[in-house]
């Protein structure tokens, strides 16, 4: 007689017990471990820093880094940057209007097919997938339709983000190590 496959499935409130780096997707745990390096980070912190400079005159909109994203009582996810025009407490549970995610190549298929399809069900009106080993950024922006629509490759041109009465034209050139 054969193993019977069993597959945990986890809920947002387990989660909030857990240790340690982790994001919960439709029920199943993925580990954040071991933490980015260092390219990863200097090209996150560059992110932030741009997004907060482009917004420091838009005040209904902030700039995080890192921070847990509560969509549902199954999936929470940590981009690495997020910009979000709405109004929050202390937990995340609305829909960013950007997000930034630096691929990692343990992480690329996650950011590119499972995060893509959530960030693109709950609307996120930009995402942008940063490669930091090739210096490309891809922007998509959500469409009438409710689809992410890629924009084109980014290295060191700009893009206008446009989002709650506010224009943040993004510097891609600053960001790269």
């Amino acid at each position: 007689m054969g193993a019977i496959a069993y597959e945990e499935y986890y809920t947002a409130s387990d989660y909030r017990q857990w240790e340690g780096d982790w994001e919960l997707i439709h029920g199943s745990a993925y580990a954040m471990a071991p933490s980015p390096m260092v390219t990863h980070q200097m090209v996150s912190a560059n992110i932030i820093h741009e997004l907060k400079t482009k917004l420091q005159n838009c005040s209904n909109c902030i700039v995080m880094g890192e921070i847990d994203w509560e969509v549902s009582s199954d999936t929470v996810v940590k981009p690495d940057a997020l910009v979000i025009c709405k109004k929050i407490e202390e937990k995340i549970n609305k829909t960013p209007e950007i997000i930034f995610e630096v691929i990692s190549p343990s992480t690329a298929k996650r950011d590119e097919v499972l995060k893509f399809d959530i960030y693109e069900k709950e609307g996120v009106k930009y995402y942008i997938l940063v490669y930091p080993q090739n210096r490309i950024a891809k922007v998509y922006a959500l469409n009438q339709e409710g689809r992410l629509i890629k924009q084109g490759d980014f290295e060191s041109e700009r893009f206008a983000f446009e989002i709650d009465q506010c224009r943040a034209d993004f510097d891609f050139g600053t960001i790269w190590r």
